[in-house]
């Protein structure tokens, strides 16, 4: 990076910690720092809906997929219609109906305190593997294009997004989110614009030569539950985004800021929505990457086995687009990667205020005491996110394994959630039922094949489907528990 691309990208992080902590003056109340003042316009809300979904991640491992194979990855992304409206149908005007700024208070409304607990816990150790996790592929990303050490990036990262989603409260992220929404858009439109004008044919050789590899391809359309067909991963996304849309405290905050149910369903429908066409634009820049390799420049050895195929878009961002580019792309990618971090501090702060400490310690307490223990809840959430990225750095393994664990029990919340929708009684025995034979069906899949080998029923599976069929199993036991039990009276 030369100096013009350092400049774009730390002028880009200056102006959005300093838009970020611009909102302080307005978050004195508790309220205000969770939901906001009734006052943040829908359009933001809806951007920021789309930003959060949009982590780093998916900035660099769509491309990367796109290069490597083809556009299966894009069928995740047509399930969000689906997903959205369900969504917007049946989990919106609930939340708003219920009024709470935390979306577990429903559960124990449905089925008692243990359901709260157990939902809001798992939120919290998932949402602690996310920022790290998140945190690590910025930091890994950024060590690569630019050579600086992993663990000053983390921590300068985290800082960042401590200091301006704490200090602005809901509001700051919604308004940061939103602009590095639109900045991630603008950097990928110019990536593409660069690379279809490079190539010696002009923009139709993408097509030409992408056509000629089959990399347009959305995946087999065989009935095969064992492979990511068409099939395996529109039923996953079906489930993974209503998980997303319906239960994830990320997303009902934002569902509660706005002022009517109306505008609310309009952000949650249209903030899912966006998504579609701009995964097809990341997934277009895979193959735009192909096609550039395969005719204008050649890749270092280093990068030309596959599976290093997410780090082909940082190279071309690095070595092929001009200057000052590089720098919005680069800004591009933190802009993804921060909108999901500061979300989760905001969102894992509010959670912690209200299904713990005002529920637990002091139902009554002042304003005053309330705003101590969110920026509290925030600083202490950012620390165990720094360091669980720096613990990634040597002990990426282990924490691979807690990432895999935290996921069977995160699992069940879509299962409870729909039970608790769906069925009329109000008997925790069914949910209780369903949600320890869920954990254990997931934990099965999970883990069936390492301990039994490849001949084990779990093995009939691909892994996608763990969390569709755990989700079912706790639907349908609780469901027929609960119907046992009220016939049987």
């Amino acid at each position: 990076m030369n100096s013009i691309d350092i400049g774009v990208f730390f002028v880009y992080l200056a102006g959005i910690a300093v838009l970020g902590g611009s909102f302080f003056k307005k978050n004195k109340t508790s309220t205000a720092y969770t939901v906001g003042n009734k006052d943040i316009p829908a359009w933001v809300v809806t951007m920021s809906i789309f930003a959060t979904f949009v982590s780093s991640i998916s900035y660099l491992a769509l491309p990367g997929n796109a290069f490597q194979s083809n556009w299966n990855a894009l069928v995740f992304s047509l399930s969000l219609p689906i997903a959205v409206l369900i969504a917007v149908k049946y989990f919106v005007p609930l939340y708003r109906k219920i009024n709470s700024p935390s979306a577990y208070t429903f559960m124990e409304q449905r089925f008692g305190p243990w359901a709260r607990i157990y939902v809001s816990l798992c939120y919290l150790l998932t949402q602690l593997m996310r920022i790290g996790t998140i945190l690590y592929l910025l930091a890994l990303t950024l060590n690569a294009i630019t050579g600086w050490n992993l663990i000053s990036i983390i921590i300068f990262t985290g800082i960042i997004v401590a200091i301006y989603s704490m200090l602005g409260g809901i509001s700051a992220v919604l308004w940061t989110d939103a602009i590095q929404g639109v900045i991630l858009i603008v950097g990928a439109i110019a990536c593409i614009g660069f690379i279809l004008f490079t190539l010696p044919e002009g923009p139709l050789q993408v097509f030409s030569i992408g056509a000629e590899h089959n990399k347009f391809n959305l995946g087999s359309f065989d009935l095969d539950l064992t492979r990511p067909t068409f099939w395996v991963v529109l039923v996953y996304g079906i489930f993974i985004n209503l998980q997303n849309y319906g239960v994830d405290q990320n997303y009902v905050q934002r569902y509660m800021v706005l002022k009517s149910d109306k505008q609310a369903q309009r952000s949650a429908f249209f903030g899912g929505l966006i998504y579609l066409p701009i995964s097809a634009l990341f997934l277009f820049i895979g193959t735009s990457l192909f096609a550039y390799y395969s005719s204008v420049d050649v890749l270092p050895e280093n990068l030309n086995d596959l599976s290093k195929a997410d780090r082909v878009f940082p190279y071309f961002i690095v070595h092929a687009l001009p200057n000052g580019v590089t720098g919005l792309l680069i800004a591009s990618i933190f802009a993804a990667g921060m909108s999901t971090i500061s979300t989760s501090f905001n969102s894992a702060a509010t959670v912690f205020l209200t299904d713990y400490y005002s529920k637990y310690f002091s139902k009554n307490a002042s304003e005053k005491k309330r705003m101590q223990v969110l920026y509290m809840a925030s600083i202490i959430i950012s620390i165990l996110g720094i360091g669980i990225a720096i613990a990634m750095i040597n002990v990426k393994s282990a924490l691979d394994a807690w990432w895999k664990l935290s996921s069977i029990f995160s699992g069940g919340m879509l299962g409870l959630f729909l039970l608790g929708i769906f069925s009329k009684s109000k008997n925790p025995l069914g949910a209780i039922v369903g949600m320890i034979s869920g954990i254990l069906v997931i934990f099965w899949l999970t883990l069936s094949e390492k301990i039994f080998g490849p001949a084990s029923i779990g093995a009939s599976f691909h892994t996608y489907l763990t969390i569709v069929i755990g989700t079912l199993t706790i639907f349908l036991v609780g469901f027929l528990i609960s119907a046992l039990k009220r016939n049987n009276r």
